[in-house]
Order: structure tokens, then C-alpha cells, then sequence
């Protein structure tokens, strides 16, 4: 019988992992594009939501793309890796995107600035996996809402996040109570982008047109 043959259970093997990877791949392929159109979504909604006067709590998805396709601008030469948000033809905040690796894992989120390009306008995220009730309370508002109107450092770190119950500066917030690690990181990805955008803008002499 075949299947006495030294070579059947090689080939019974190798015939079901043909079948179930294909079964895989098969659904990779059909959730791939709800995946991406989620992720797109998510990162859209981070970006109006560090916006002054714009509110985006009960808008529904499609009207949240349609507001950014006609707000929001791709990263141009003046801007650098910043989006430009655009109100009556002209530049009126930037949207910087900052990722890095957090406590857990990857942390990625955008950061708002005023024309001025000191005054921090907000600060979102729409991806993270860091620790329920500890350091995933950084999208929580009572920290985000912290960094509005805080100003990016000339000198040294644009930036800090400084312990719970400590006077705070200009461009001081404070951490997340019991997520110091979460913490660390998140000052160490913020820095990361705002000093390389803070010094490219330095030499720009102007804000964008």
C-alpha cells in the first residue's frame, strides 16, 4: 500500500502545510487592505486632532479623510518630513510624525506646531502597545493635553517629561504616574524629531507660504 511507502508521510506532510499555508496567505490577502485603510484612518484622525479649533470626536470616518485630503499637505521642501495643515491658502500649523521604540513596543504618533515653529499645538497617537492603565495612558487627554502651548527648546532637549509633582518650565510636562520606562522612551522619540526638525527649520529663516 502506498501508504507503507518510506516516502508517503514526507509527502502527506509537505501536501498539508501546502494547504494550510495557502489557507493563510489566502486570508492575509483579504484582510490586508481593511488593515491598511484602518491604519491610514488612524493616523489621519492623530493629525487633525493635534489641530487648533478642530474637533473630531463625533465626525465619522469618511468625513475625518475627506477634512484631511483637504487640509492637510505631504512634506514639502520648506516643511521638511513635517505636514503642512492649510487654511485659506496658506501654511497654518505643521504636523510632525515621531516614532520609536517604547517600553513594549514601537510607539508612533504626531506632534502639532504653530507656524511659529516653537509652540506646540498637540500631541496624538495612533499606534502603541504599551501597558494598560500604566503607559498607555500617553493617548489618554489628561497627558496629551498637557503639551499644548508648551514651547520647543531653542537649547538642548526640545522637550522634557519630568516627574509627577514637579514644577514645570516651558517646555516641561509630566510623566505618566507608576510608567516611568513608557516615559523615558516616549522623551527620548519626541527629542529624536523635534531637535533634527528644530535645527533644519532654524536654517530655513521663515516659516512655510
Amino acid at each position: 500500500m502506498i501508504r507503507e511507502k518510506p516516502w508517503f508521510a514526507v509527502a502527506y506532510m509537505f501536501l498539508v502545510t501546502v494547504f494550510f499555508s495557502s489557507i493563510v496567505i489566502g486570508l492575509t490577502q483579504l484582510t490586508r487592505e481593511p488593515v491598511e485603510a484602518n491604519e491610514r484612518l488612524a493616523f489621519e484622525r492623530a493629525v487633525l486632532s493635534v489641530l487648533p479649533d478642530i474637533r473630531i470626536e463625533e465626525m465619522t470616518r469618511p468625513k475625518i479623510h475627506n477634512m484631511f485630503v483637504e487640509t492637510i499637505e505631504e512634506p514639502n521642501e520648506s516643511s521638511r518630513n513635517a505636514y503642512v495643515a492649510r487654511r485659506h491658502g496658506q501654511a497654518a500649523a505643521y504636523v510632525l510624525p515621531i516614532s520609536g521604540q517604547g517600553f513594549w513596543a514601537p510607539i508612533k504618533g504626531v506632534i502639532g506646531i504653530e507656524t511659529d515653529r516653537r509652540t506646540i499645538t498637540g500631541v496624538a497617537f495612533y499606534e502603541q502597545k504599551e501597558t494598560p492603565g500604566l503607559g498607555a495612558e500617553i493617548t489618554k487627554a489628561p497627558f496629551r493635553n498637557q503639551f499644548e502651548g508648551k514651547v520647543i527648546w531653542p537649547h538642548g532637549d526640545p522637550i522634557e517629561i519630568k516627574r509627577p509633582g514637579e514644577t514645570l518650565g516651558e517646555n516641561e510636562v509630566h510623566a505618566v504616574t507608576g510608567a516611568t520606562q513608557t516615559s523615558n522612551r516616549l522623551e527620548i522619540i519626541i527629542n529624536k524629531a523635534l531637535e533634527q526638525w528644530r535645527d533644519q527649520s532654524a536654517g530655513e529663516g521663515g516659516g512655510d507660504q
